[in-house]
């Protein structure tokens, strides 16, 4: 096991979303670098890999437990995911660095709840108890930005 694999394999669940949205921020930046440096190929690798983090993301969502957070977490990545394909198109630094600008502020707010008293001991008698985790989706943060306006593509 790799210093990577060990240092997740100690995060809880919400800090294992962070590094989620880290890794999202991350490959953005390198698809920005790859549009400024002419590089077609790892632009479309770095934004291939940010795809497949929102539709991890996407695919863990639970309609059922979540509610109306759910559903905004939903269309968020779905506007990003958007957001992406469009920079990638154009070759649009500026679309990307909007991503990652409405990336940061929800990944701020999963954070802060990581670090919550209350989520963490949710958390520990979830396992404790060995049943299935479901994680309270973060507040409702505004995100400025077109993505903000209604969340759709």
């Amino acid at each position: 096991m790799n210093y990577q694999q060990q240092a997740m394999a100690g995060m809880n669940p919400v800090e294992l979303i962070v590094a989620l949205y880290d890794g999202m921020m991350r490959f953005l930046c390198r698809a920005i670098a790859a549009i400024e440096a002419g590089d077609v190929r790892e632009r479309r690798i770095a934004i291939k890999r940010t795809l497949d983090i929102l539709m991890h993301l996407q695919s863990r969502l639970r309609m059922d437990v979540g509610g109306s957070s759910a559903k905004a977490l939903s269309e968020f990545y779905a506007a990003i995911f958007a957001l992406c394909l469009e920079g990638s198109r154009l070759a649009s630094p500026e679309r990307l660095k909007e991503a990652i600008a409405c990336v940061r502020d929800v990944r701020e707010a999963w954070e802060i709840i990581s670090k919550d008293t209350e989520v963490l001991r949710f958390l520990k008698q979830g396992q404790a108890n060995r049943t299935p985790r479901v994680i309270p989706p973060p507040p409702q943060i505004p995100i400025s930005g077109e993505a903000a306006s209604s969340w759709t593509a």
